[in-house]
């Protein structure tokens, strides 16, 4: 089962697909016609969102049916069946785009966040995702990291307070950001400040803050807050992260480690819908 949002997601998809009419296919296969389609993996992957896949045939046609073979957060090889769709061959071919579309950028994210997670393995480290996703499609992007074993940052500007170099500079320091922000603050949400160097790392813990992000900072000014830090507050890498170095980064002490990389610049997995039989 899917939420309302990504159905909502999943209609709007299909109606940017389909608008008048699948010209090609309403006049080469009758509506009547039944068959089934295997979606077959192209490459090695984590899977991630199989209920998202099925969704997008169900919105079309409710009849049509989908055999999930592999779960969500299993690896798949080359050549692996992930999944039967059986129904109308009129409705699976017009919602095969959309559901290979979301379908596919999921595993993708998935097994980027999989990579991460093996390379910070034996740390105290965890890997978050940021805001950087596609417009529209953030539920489904973070939906992808948590199947892949990462963990999801705040959804959206309304649900974490992260104060960021640009609040600071509105506002005329950290001590005055966080100021204000704790007279307005919901009881149950931790204050997170952006820190360049070890004098705001200070402030900022002065000021009380719960999470101190550590942007874009050298390996050894990060060593330097964790060892100032000790414990009194989160600490969370940020900037220039990859793969090459996250380890190298987790192995600083840094309680998070957060990675754009995970949502703005994903490469899709390859999984192809092939009809079988005639």
């Amino acid at each position: 089962m899917v939420s309302l949002h990504i159905k909502q997601i999943i209609e709007a998809a299909l109606a940017e697909d389909i608008g008048t009419g699948d010209i090609t296919t309403e006049a080469t296969v009758s509506p009547k016609k039944k068959g089934r389609a295997q979606a077959i993996a192209k490459g090695d992957f984590v899977i991630a969102g199989l209920d998202v896949f099925e969704a997008v045939f169900q919105a079309l046609d409710k009849d049509i049916r989908v055999k999930k073979i592999i779960t969500d957060g299993s690896r798949v090889a080359m050549g692996n069946i992930i999944a039967e769709v059986t129904g109308s061959l009129s409705g699976i071919l017009q919602a095969e785009r959309v559901a290979l579309n979301l379908f596919q950028r999921m595993c993708g994210i998935a097994t980027l966040t999989a990579k991460y997670m093996e390379a910070v393995c034996g740390t105290k480290a965890k890997i978050l995702d940021t805001r950087k996703t596609v417009p529209g499609l953030r539920v489904l992007d973070k939906m992808a990291v948590r199947i892949g074993g990462g963990t999801n940052h705040r959804t959206g500007l309304y649900d974490g307070v992260l104060i960021k170099d640009n609040h600071i500079e509105a506002a005329g320091g950290i001590s005055a950001a966080v100021k204000a922000q704790r007279k307005r603050l919901s009881h149950h949400l931790k204050i997170e400040v952006e820190t360049k160097n070890i004098r705001e790392v200070k402030e900022a813990l002065k000021c009380g803050a719960e999470i101190i992000m550590l942007d874009n900072m050298t390996v050894d000014a990060m060593k330097k807050a964790v060892d100032f830090v000790a414990g009194r507050a989160l600490l969370e890498a940020s900037g220039n992260v990859n793969l090459d170095r996250v380890a190298e980064i987790a192995a600083t002490g840094v309680d998070l480690i957060s990675v754009g990389e995970l949502t703005h610049s994903i490469r899709a997995a390859d999984i192809s819908l092939k009809v079988k039989g005639r």
